[in-house]
């Protein structure tokens, strides 16, 4: 199984960590989405897509990015997140664009991230230490279970 992974990564790399940890295991390529050339998804039979939480929100980086995307079909595709509180609900709008255009979701993953992103820098950040070696981890338990 040949694997990519597209990630955003800004302040703290954060998600470049969560999926370097995930590369790791499933021996996947990585690729910053502002590196990415779309025309090299069709090699891959495994698409990962991950960034930093916003207020909420992907970043609009890895949102452009799908949204400009081709529709395919036979693709899948996993999504994962960092952010200060680590839910997976943060990555319920990526995986809605990557389903409207043809890829087969298996997976998700979360976890915590040091934050100082807008007004949390104003009391030191959330999610200091993290992602730390749990985090680390868990992310390879997750790969692992993907190799399936």
């Amino acid at each position: 199984m040949k694997t990519l992974i597209v990630y955003t990564s800004i302040h703290h790399g954060n998600t470049e960590k969560i999926g370097k940890a995930m590369a790791e295991v499933l021996k996947a390529d990585m690729i910053k989405t502002e590196d990415m050339n779309v025309n090299i998804l069709k090699d891959y039979d495994l698409i990962g897509f991950g960034s930093g939480v916003y207020y909420g929100k992907p970043h609009k980086t890895i949102v452009d990015f799908i949204e400009n995307m081709p529709r395919t079909s036979n693709k899948r595709a996993f999504v994962f997140s960092t952010s200060g509180q680590g839910k997976t609900k943060y990555n319920n709008s990526i995986e809605e664009k990557l389903k409207e255009k043809g890829f087969n979701i298996v997976g998700s993953f979360a976890c915590k991230g040091f934050d100082t992103f807008g007004p949390f820098k104003l009391i030191g950040g959330l999610g200091k230490g993290r992602p730390n070696a749990e985090d680390i981890q868990n992310a390879k338990d997750f790969a692992k279970g993907l190799e399936k």
